[in-house]
């Protein structure tokens, strides 16, 4: 984010959606190249691919369901009929693997593995907005409009990545938990009247929920990518890299650039891109029609968008 002077208005800079875009964070998003995604499904109505990482005793899914989860690396369907039904498949098993989770610790194989299937599904179908048309057309009205949202979001993003070498490297990490995510984005809200959900988009859109280490390549750092001189001002003497003061600092940016009476202007000082903040309220308002997809997009996973194609970073069977 290239700060500048804003007269009367807070200061944060216009940047390219700094480590989320690069990486196709958010633009966690559409498959393209060599990545596993492209290949096209069976048509079987189970998950294809190599068999699940082995899962350790604290994060072990049910026996019954433990043998229908799709691997890391299943593939995908093609066609909109088979990507329809994967999609509503997934989601359906997803939601019910988040209600059995404690939501303490890490969260368990089976809400990993579904949320990473459902984040490459969203990933194809922004890269290939025909079919998924077709495919969506095809689903429920609810969860339409859910894929429609984040498919549009993930698309929006991805026009604003630029692409790395193959060589660049990125330090990620695992998440704090996300029931403590959760109350740092309430306490905010409380605080400063910013929507909860709204936090957590951005979050999410900026570095997967604090997954992504690396200072962006404008110099934006922590979980929130605020530049130094944005830090400054509105960080309240706090540590950018600490989840509870980035989140803190955050909410009062947003207050003081006009949330929570227009988000969008809010959002579009926090990063001048309408495509960003597009996608920050198409996030924030599935969260608000479902507080489970909280949970999911907390799981979804770091990739990078390299100029040889896609390769993701965290997640089952990565170190990250």
């Amino acid at each position: 984010m290239e700060e500048r002077q804003r007269p009367n208005r807070p200061r944060r800079p216009a940047r390219a959606v700094a480590v989320a875009a690069a990486l196709a964070c958010l633009a966690s998003c559409g498959d393209a190249g060599p990545a596993g995604d492209a290949a096209g499904g069976s048509g079987s109505s189970r998950y294809a691919a190599s068999s699940p990482p082995t899962p350790s005793p604290s994060t072990t899914a049910s026996p019954s369901a433990a043998e229908d989860l799709p691997a890391a690396d299943a593939a995908v369907p093609k066609d909109a009929t088979r990507l329809a039904a994967a999609l509503r498949k997934t989601t359906t098993a997803l939601h019910a693997a988040i209600d059995r989770w404690s939501k303490k610790g890490e969260p368990p194989q089976d809400v990993q593995l579904l949320a990473l299937y459902q984040q490459r599904i969203y990933r194809h179908a922004a890269r290939n907005p025909e079919v998924a048309s077709q495919a969506f057309a095809r689903l429920p009205a609810a969860l339409a409009a859910q894929a429609k949202d984040n498919t549009t979001a993930i698309r929006g993003l991805l026009a604003l990545a630029h692409p790395v070498k193959p060589s660049a490297t990125f330090k990620v990490a695992p998440p704090r938990p996300a029931a403590e995510l959760l109350g740092y984005f309430k306490k905010a809200e409380r605080r400063f009247g910013v929507e909860w959900e709204v936090l957590a988009a951005v979050m999410f859109a900026e570095t997967k929920f604090g997954r992504v280490k690396s200072a962006s390549h404008t110099g934006a750092q922590g979980p929130m990518q605020f530049m130094p001189g944005t830090w400054r001002a509105y960080g309240m003497g706090g540590d950018v890299h600490d989840h509870l003061d980035a989140v803190m600092g955050a909410a009062n940016y947003l207050r003081a650039s006009g949330a929570p009476g227009n988000y969008r202007r809010a959002l579009y000082a926090y990063n001048h891109s309408q495509a960003y903040v597009d996608a920050i309220l198409r996030h924030a308002r599935q969260i608000k029609r479902d507080p489970r997809n909280y949970y999911a997009y907390y799981n979804w996973q770091v990739f990078v968008l390299t100029t040889a194609g896609e390769r993701r970073l965290t997640g089952p069977g990565k170190d990250g």
